[in-house]
């Protein structure tokens, strides 16, 4: 038996349009983003250059009104181009989640004037966004968050620390919540914040397990002026439009999980139908057999729930309920997947000569990013018992 190259996932896309979309994602994720995708790892080096291919290709702002130079494309769509370029790697594939996260209040919530102002760079200008709503001591808990704004006349000045911020530091725009009111969810208000503002910096990057080439920083504002123009929704909305975008960021990471758990599999299968033992090849063997199945089966029924979730959201039903559902679903597949394509490669999967082993150190952060799986399973539950009694 021969090594089984890859198969490309068989995907149900609604147009012809969809079609040419996936091809164009595949021929810039094959030819721009996989090659380099474990030296730049292992370095520890962000593509920023991959990100403005992706701009100029119209990829940036695929869910979003053409009218701002968005793809106009249905989440269904969306979400499929996001597992792709995590299959390559997951830097970028989390990044464009990341930016699509950050874009979404102005898209969303945002004024005539704001979206005509500020979209078309979010969405095809080159621009690279990053959301602010962690802290260091506000994490599940976001609704304690302590970074203030106070206004001055026609500006806002905001003081405090984000935490865990994707793309902090080499980010272009920054969606800030912060606290303008009484403590709890209802005094945060939303605010876009240049990068260039006085008094923003960033610190060092964290030093991660995995996703290295994705800075992750905390990000300081230090007497940071922004204009009432730059604030988005009403005064004290800003929770209310974080915990909605979140319920789409959450269909992202579910994306992106299953593209890495499919890029484990497909190792896996390559190792297992070219490796020999006893004579001839390790996929012949029940036991390994058996648990390749499990992965694909795993994966496929990851893939089904995030698109059934992305599809009522294209419906204009509610879907947050099927969005922690599937958050949770398809992060503990790609950790259990890739666990197990380590397991197939045997020794090999645990050397950096191959993928499995950077895949596993990735697919761990997804249980943590956009709500751990342990608040996605609150959320599932308050929706079918209700709110906890306190």
């Amino acid at each position: 038996m021969m090594e089984r190259a890859p198969q490309p996932v068989e995907r149900q896309l609604p147009t012809d349009e969809a079609r040419d979309l996936i091809s164009l994602v595949r021929d810039i994720a094959q030819r721009e983003i996989a090659p380099k995708a474990a030296e730049e790892e292992d370095a520890g080096r962000f593509p920023r250059e991959v990100f403005t291919l992706l701009s100029e290709s119209g990829l940036l702002g695929l869910p979003y009104d053409s009218e701002y130079g968005g793809g106009e494309q249905p989440y269904e769509v969306y979400l499929q181009v996001l597992e792709e370029l995590s299959a390559a790697r997951l830097t970028v594939g989390l990044g464009v989640s990341v930016h699509t996260l950050a874009s979404y209040a102005v898209a969303a919530y945002g004024t005539k004037q704001q979206q005509v102002e500020h979209l078309p760079a979010m969405l095809g200008g080159g621009l690279l966004g990053a959301y602010c709503l962690s802290e260091p001591s506000s994490g599940s808990d976001a609704a304690s968050l302590r970074t203030r704004a106070v206004r001055d006349g026609g500006e806002w000045v905001i003081n405090g620390t984000k935490a865990w911020i994707t793309h902090g530091g080499i980010a272009d725009f920054y969606t800030v919540m912060a606290r303008t009111g009484a403590d709890g969810p209802r005094g945060i208000t939303a605010f876009l914040v240049p990068a260039d503002a006085e008094g923003l910096g960033a610190a060092a990057p964290e030093k991660k397990m995995g996703m290295k080439g994705s800075p992750t920083a905390q990000v300081n504002f230090d007497g940071v002026r922004v204009s009432d123009a730059r604030r988005i929704g009403e005064e004290g909305q800003g929770f209310a439009i974080a915990l909605s975008a979140l319920d789409s960021g959450r269909l992202g990471i579910a994306a992106c999980a299953i593209g890495v758990a499919q890029a484990a599999l497909d190792a896996a299968v390559a190792y297992a139908t070219g490796r020999q033992q006893f004579g001839r090849p390790i996929a012949d063997f029940q036991g390994l057999r058996f648990m390749l199945a499990d992965m694909a089966t795993q994966i496929e029924a990851g893939r089904a729930l995030y698109l059934s979730a992305a599809r009522l959201r294209d419906a204009g039903r509610p879907f947050a309920k099927q969005a922690a559902m599937a958050k949770l679903h398809c992060t503990d597949t790609a950790m259990k997947v890739t666990v197990d394509a380590v397991q197939v490669l045997g020794g090999y999967g645990y050397t950096a000569d191959f993928p499995a082993e950077r895949y596993l150190r990735e697919a761990k952060v997804l249980q943590i990013v956009e709500g751990t799986n342990q608040i996605q399973r609150m959320v599932i539950a308050r929706h079918l018992a209700g709110p906890e009694t306190r």
